[in-house]
């Protein structure tokens, strides 16, 4: 008990509202079994205790995340005789696992991570919402197997798992994140999104019940008379279904088109003006306050914002580590958590716009990727020796394109996909880190079906890596760090099956990313809105590393303290360092992912390892 004790009380962040523990046996009193939990609470606030239990007490559950549908599968569970005693969507998941078994995943439209113990056949079940919209961190170990929300209640329950991955260092260079399923720790891992583990008896079973269409696309032979109209109304039924809630809600709007759609949904569902959240810097060309503001007004929200300079970001830094239980992989990471704690002054669960760009398709890569195999049929020669030079020696304002000639090098799927966001290619890695190479690569990534398009490719990897394992891990530790609860709309997988449906075109066509959204916001917001440049919630970091940060990045990955520099060969980060030092590259993603790897060894990894992030803040 007090072990259990301990993991929920470092996760008491998550849930501040409520607190409970199971523990029994089994085999005959030769195993021992115990579940807790922390509660937020935002549905059936007065009976929603966990972990509950069916009536014989045998069948026990937790549950983190929000069914959205449960109104509906509790409707058809009375039919079939179930009897429930309270009106929260855990009673009704449970009611479903005894109903379907683990086939009760298949039922559910939400957001979640859940296990159960059932005691009648000694089998414990471990699931995982279609996206990995909810963590779930497993351990497994001589003699036990425990699982938990957050890294840091399994290092609660064992110090000796605190022990750092290499293998997973050295994918972390490549994609500025830790794919599926490994972690930066050796003995922990992640259940995969779209999943479900069973364990009976010592032995253990995974089974994906679901991945993404864009992985193995069949688009419809007949598309609906107004395609555009058919994606806003099942837009606005996902938004609808996810302002379910006994609690104060709101929204993130950062004025751009994804957080403004949910934001415009809201407001035809609500009778009180919906509250809205903004974060930006007090530099106005790093900020999107005003455009924010213009939607804002156009719904006649209850607007609230939050400005930010940004040593704030670096100032928090290493506290988001702590929480993320892992690097930042983006500076933009701080001011989410800078701005939940924002919201959660007022309001505990907030909508998002995240997931739009993953499956709608909104990066310039999915413009660019179209033209991998085109550009891969220029002879290597005149590309490496007229094309790539041309290309490097323009200046920073054409980064884009920069990367895209880059990366539309690389012949292999596998290598291309991380390098899009990534900090460095194979071939830079091994200059870099060459003894943390592995004698086995890992496979850290689902292949699509190559008879797929190339912006389906694309897509599918967003899906099923860099939005589980990095944009949706982000958003749930800094939203959760603040016991605030984020939904997203635009992962309704009912909306993503719809839009996969559709051919490529609705996504995008030509140069214009997000078409389908647009075309139906053109009905919805205003013109200014729509029509506006991007400004993008950037940090300066490119220009912080060649000035007030100088010493404090060259000191933390190069000095005698540094915990990381022997993974590198010297004579190739002290390159790095002066091509960025000196103005010749920038190298400020592979910079920051190495500032975040050194902050995450100090705060996990040294020497009697702290788990306080305050022992490690940053000035700057």
């Amino acid at each position: 008990m007090d072990r259990i004790s301990r993991m929920t009380d470092v996760l008491a962040h998550r849930g501040p509202d409520d607190s409970g523990a199971y523990t029994g046996t089994a085999s005959h009193g030769t195993l021992e079994v115990a579940l807790g939990h922390r509660r937020l609470s935002i549905i059936d606030l007065a009976t929603g205790h966990q972990p509950m239990a069916d009536e014989s007490g045998r069948i026990q559950l937790v549950f983190n995340g929000e069914i959205y549908n449960y109104r509906e599968i509790r409707k058809e569970l009375q039919k079939r005789g179930y009897v429930f005693s309270t009106n929260s969507d855990t009673e009704v998941l449970l009611r479903a696992y005894q109903e379907f078994g683990n086939q009760c995943v298949d039922h559910l439209s939400g957001m979640f991570a859940f296990a159960v113990w059932n005691g009648h056949t000694e089998t414990l079940l471990l699931a995982r919402d279609r996206f990995g919209k909810k963590p779930l961190f497993v351990a497994q170990g001589d003699g036990f197997l425990a699982f938990a929300s957050e890294i840091k209640a399994l290092l609660a329950y064992s110090a000796a798992l605190n022990t750092v991955n290499t293998e997973a260092v050295w994918d972390y260079l490549a994609y500025r994140y830790v794919p599926a399923p490994a972690t930066l720790f050796r003995g922990i891992r992640k259940l995969a999104p779209g999943s479900w583990l069973e364990w009976h008896a010592g032995k253990i079973i995974e089974h994906r019940y679901y991945a993404p269409p864009d992985g193995n696309s069949r688009l419809d032979s007949t598309l609906p008379r107004d395609p555009v109209g058919a994606f806003l109304e099942r837009l606005d039924k996902a938004v609808e279904c996810r302002m379910v809630s006994d609690v104060p809600f709101g929204a993130f709007l950062s004025g751009g088109i994804d957080s403004s759609a949910v934001v415009a949904m809201m407001t035809r569902h609500s009778a009180i003006p919906v509250s809205t959240f903004s974060v930006g810097f007090r530099e106005a060309r790093y900020s999107e306050l005003a455009y924010a503001r213009v939607v804002a007004q156009a719904f006649g929200t209850q607007h609230h914002e939050l400005t930010i300079s940004e040593n704030d970001v670096i100032t928090h830094l290493p506290e988001a580590i702590h929480y993320r239980d892992a690097p930042v992989s983006e500076p933009s990471d701080i001011p989410i958590l800078l701005l939940s704690r924002e919201a959660a002054r007022s309001v505990k669960m907030i909508l998002t716009g995240e997931g739009s760009d993953e499956t709608l398709g909104g990066y310039p890569k999915h413009v660019f990727e179209r033209y991998a195999a085109p550009y891969q049929h220029i002879p290597r020669p005149l590309r490496d020796a007229v094309v790539a030079p041309l290309i490097r020696a323009l200046p920073y304002r054409f980064r884009r394109i920069k990367t895209a000639v880059a990366n539309l090098g690389l012949s292999s799927w596998q290598e291309r996909m991380p390098c899009w966001f990534g900090a460095m290619t194979p071939s830079a890695r091994d200059r870099l880190a060459p003894d943390l190479t592995p004698k086995c690569p890992s496979v850290t990534q689902q292949d699509p079906a190559e008879h797929n398009t190339a912006l389906r490719r694309i897509l599918y990897f967003d899906q099923t890596s860099w939005l589980p394992d990095n944009l949706l891990e982000r958003g749930d530790r800094m939203t959760m760090a603040a016991s605030l609860e984020a939904r997203m709309p635009f992962l309704d997988h009912e909306l993503v099956a719809f839009v996969s449906s559709l051919p490529d075109h609705y996504r995008v066509r030509g140069t214009q990313t997000k078409w389908i959204l647009r075309q139906a916001m053109r009905r919805v917001l205003p013109k200014s809105i729509l029509d506006r440049p991007k400004v993008g919630f950037r940090v300066p970091v490119n220009e912080w590393f060649r000035g007030k940060m100088r010493e404090y990045l060259c000191d933390h990955l190069t000095g005698e303290t540094s915990l990381t520099r022997t993974y590198y060969q010297r004579s190739e980060l002290n390159r790095v360092l002066r091509e960025h030092l000196d103005g010749r590259q920038n190298h400020e993603k592979l910079l920051w992912s190495l500032l975040n790897l050194e902050l995450w060894h100090r705060i996990y990894a040294a020497p009697g390892h702290r788990s306080k992030h305050e022992n490690t803040r940053v000035e700057a």
